[in-house]
């Protein structure tokens, strides 16, 4: 049984090696040259890696005007969220469609823009229909409204990987976790989205799924976040210790997502799912208020989102799971749909009150969080 089939049929791949890179190279210093974002560097990489197949470059308007509208791709293929490139009135004044661009991190040469067309987009409208709000309190929004007016697509090739990576040996690209899932023999595979450290709820739902597939990736993002988030590199000991003591090393794979955060709550459930298929995935995880943040969306709306696509087009398994926690009469892990007893019964505490009590170097009841990670919580919390 091969693995399942990247989004759109085959795994995009835009880096460039050997002869052809060599020839690229010579030609970029005299290039038009820009300098990408955070955010941009993880999508260029992304796209050259075929995690955001089948898009071959940033979006073009046509693509760019049917994601925003109806969450799909020009070509009737599901896809949620924009992945553009943008620049200023300057920038975009020196460029025109059938240039091709020199795109760097600061001084660092990544790649190269074959720009196709420059067009004008509407901030608002993009905010209004893709994070559902213009409040700019939102850090997807605010994310929007800081780039430039005008959006660049076209296809591109990556010449250099981004300069010093963190966690190198996690991060693998999407053909290389599907060979790696190839070999471990796995046909069923579920991938679990994070930002945050695994706490006894996301352990309870991830087991629930593993017990009816092969096997799982943990796919932790590792881009860029909002500044209030739980670092990487802490989160990371916190997935690394887990998975040592509590899961079977032989049904589960740890890898990093390099994408960055938008915040976008359902239209990004979707985009994680698809993301994890081109990674090999079959089957998606989505919890209660998936990629969400503040009170902008329901603590549903994630999995119902899911109801507005083709399943054949949509191409991978979501399994919804509700809110889960500790009841003290069934005296185990349960959720809204296992459980009869009433939520005074339930150990269930807030962020707030957890990042409290951490910060007071004060474990969290182990109903709550396995000892091992509020211990990792507490340390990165001392002051340094």
């Amino acid at each position: 049984m091969e693995t399942i089939a990247a989004h759109g049929g085959k795994l995009i791949n835009r880096e460039l090696t050997g002869v052809e890179r060599e020839t690229l190279l010579e030609q970029t210093s005299a290039m038009p040259k820009m300098k990408l974002r955070p955010r941009e560097i993880a999508d260029l990489e992304m796209i050259a890696n075929g995690a955001f197949s089948p898009l071959e470059g940033f979006m073009c308007e046509a693509d760019y005007m049917a994601v925003r509208g109806n969450k799909h791709l020009a070509t009737g293929l599901p896809w949620t969220i924009p992945v553009t490139l943008s620049t200023t009135d300057d920038g975009a004044a020196t460029l025109q469609a059938g240039d091709d661009v020199a795109l760097f991190a600061d001084d660092h040469l990544l790649g190269v823009l074959h720009l196709e067309e420059k067009y004008r987009y509407d901030k608002q409208r993009e905010a209004e229909r893709v994070y559902l709000t213009t409040e700019t309190a939102h850090p997807g929004v605010a994310a929007l409204y800081e780039q430039g007016d005008w959006l660049l697509g076209g296809k591109i090739s990556l010449l250099n990987r981004p300069r010093h990576p963190a966690f190198p040996e996690f991060r693998l690209d999407p053909q290389q976790t599907r060979d790696a899932f190839k070999k471990k023999g796995w046909h069923r595979v579920v991938a679990f989205q994070t930002r945050n450290p695994i706490h006894r709820a996301h352990e309870y739902i991830i087991k629930c799924a593993l017990e009816t597939v092969d096997g799982l990736l943990l796919h932790p993002l590792v881009g860029e976040t909002k500044s209030d988030d739980i670092p990487a590199d802490v989160r990371m000991k916190c997935y690394e210790v887990m998975l040592e003591n509590y899961f079977p090393k032989s049904r589960t794979f740890l890898a990093v997502n390099p994408a960055a955060m938008r915040y976008a709550g359902p239209r990004e459930a979707v985009f994680h799912a698809l993301i994890r298929k081109n990674y090999g995935c079959t089957h998606f995880i989505v919890g209660r208020d998936h990629a969400g943040v503040g009170n902008y969306y329901g603590t549903y709306d994630a999995h119902y989102i899911f109801n507005e696509f083709d399943a054949d087009l949509l191409g991978i398994t979501p399994m919804f799971f509700d809110h889960s926690f500790y009841c003290s009469v069934c005296d185990a892990m349960a959720s809204n749909k296992t459980c009869p007893h009433d939520s005074s019964q339930h150990v269930t505490l807030s962020g707030t009150k957890v990042r409290e009590m951490l910060a007071n170097g004060q474990m969290p009841p182990k109903e709550f969080s396995r000892p091992e990670v509020a211990q990792i919580l507490i340390e990165s919390m001392m002051p340094r």
